[in-house]
């Protein structure tokens, strides 16, 4: 019996240390004074951004854009502070990222994925890794504000037809 218990605390120590190394859940917060409620071009739940249609002509050559969409991005409830200016940072998380930034495809066009800017005609938001946007500013003594961002195709490569979906997880940071 005691073999029998030695044996499996030898194998509980050399499976449980493997399986610690390689399961590891990190979890993120903010503790802050401030909370505002947050919206995409006016849903606060749900958010879907809708992209025109485009020929596939015009996303033939690997690095091209089309369907430039304008999106709103906007807080409201914010904690009103008479005398100073609050900057919020806005932090997107891809959830499939292509080599380039971008937020990758799972619908049914290849070669295509979606880019995400700073600003309406502004540059490219790199998701390979957390990104932090600056644009956010409630005034002195106002408590909301909003921002525009826009997405795009991108061309990975010659697209072919078919749908194209994508998501990112955002969030705002008062740091």
């Amino acid at each position: 019996m005691k073999k029998l218990t030695l044996s499996a605390l030898v194998l509980t120590a050399l499976f449980g240390a493997n399986a610690h190394a390689n399961n590891t859940i990190t979890f993120l917060g903010e503790v802050s004074d401030q909370t505002c409620e947050v919206a995409i071009n006016g849903a606060t739940a749900n958010p879907t951004v809708l992209l025109p249609t485009v020929s596939t002509a015009d996303l033939a050559v690997a690095g091209s854009v089309a369907g430039e969409t304008p999106f709103t991005l906007s807080v409201s409830g914010c904690t009103i502070n008479a005398t100073q200016a609050l900057p919020i940072k806005t932090v997107f998380v891809g959830n499939s990222v292509t080599v380039a930034g971008n937020l990758g495809n799972t619908g049914t066009a290849t070669n295509v994925s979606l880019q995400i800017l700073d600003a309406v005609g502004g540059n490219a938001v790199d998701l390979t890794g957390v990104a932090t946007v600056d644009g956010l500013n409630v005034a002195a003594g106002d408590s909301t504000a909003s921002h525009d961002f826009a997405v795009q195709y991108y061309a990975e490569g010659a697209a072919t037809a078919g749908t194209v979906v994508s998501s990112v997880q955002y969030a705002i940071s008062y740091l």
